[in-house]
């Protein structure tokens, strides 16, 4: 059947388009990552480098990497020679990520919605703004509930005969927004201090199931409540519980 006439009786998917100033904030956070994601391979290399020379750097800032990895080397003039284009490089990375992440920063005071994000425990920068731009339009969503399966944090179901279980998730969709809100909800549930319904609800899950899947749960649980709240201009209730879990 030819297009027109899979548009006349219906036969088409409907497809979002995200808007202009979405589509570049995404960029914005995409070469963060990208920055951040090479700074850390260098980190990795440099230090299974010195490893196997003997020489262990162990738990050290990512400020005072470079610093260690000098006084480490500073009787190997010939290893530091070799390693020092890669704290060069190193260096650059994390000036140009500085700089992507302050636009960041900027992007995220500039927006109401991310400010309102951000009333969320758990909820950073990072995460506000890879939710915002991911989502782009509240409306596009009839019910909070469906956001869970549009980012994949729904089980995966198994129903065959007497068979009817549930798998591990489905992992469909926006793979970055996914892995911003799992982070949040480790966040909530492991560093944030003050009690809500919502860390309370999850604690109730990590003692059932354990941590690894209330963090799942938690982190589906945060893409309903970080969708009212924009879909309804409100902030995060820390007492209501009808609020914190619709």
């Amino acid at each position: 059947m030819r297009g027109r006439s899979r548009m006349r009786v219906g036969w088409f998917t409907v497809v979002h388009v995200k808007t202009a100033e979405s589509q570049e904030l995404r960029l914005l956070l995409n070469n963060r990552r990208t920055l951040l994601e090479k700074r850390v391979a260098i980190d990795n290399e440099i230090r299974g480098t010195l490893k196997a020379f003997g020489l262990k750097l162990g738990a050290v800032t990512v400020a005072a990497f470079e610093v260690r990895v000098l006084e480490l080397l500073a009787k190997r003039s010939r290893l530091l020679a070799m390693v020092r284009p890669m704290l060069a490089a190193r260096a650059a990375l994390r000036q140009q990520c500085d700089v992507l992440h302050r636009m960041v920063l900027k992007a995220v005071r500039a927006s109401a919605v991310c400010r309102r994000l951000l009333s969320v425990p758990g909820v950073g920068p990072i995460v506000a703004l890879t939710y915002a731009t991911s989502v782009d339009d509240p409306a596009r969503f009839i019910h909070s509930r469906d956001i869970g399966p549009h980012f994949g944090l729904t089980p995966r179901k198994y129903a065959s005969g007497e068979i009817d279980r549930n798998g591990s998730i489905t992992k469909a969709g926006d793979g970055a927004v996914r892995e911003v809100l799992v982070q949040a909800a480790l966040t909530l549930l492991t560093r944030v201090q003050r009690w809500s319904a919502l860390k309370a609800w999850g604690m109730a899950v990590a003692k059932r199931r354990g941590l690894r899947r209330a963090i799942v749960a938690v982190a589906r649980k945060l893409a309903i409540v970080l969708h009212r709240m924009w879909a309804d201009s409100t902030m995060f209730n820390w007492k209501r519980k009808t609020v914190a879990l619709a």
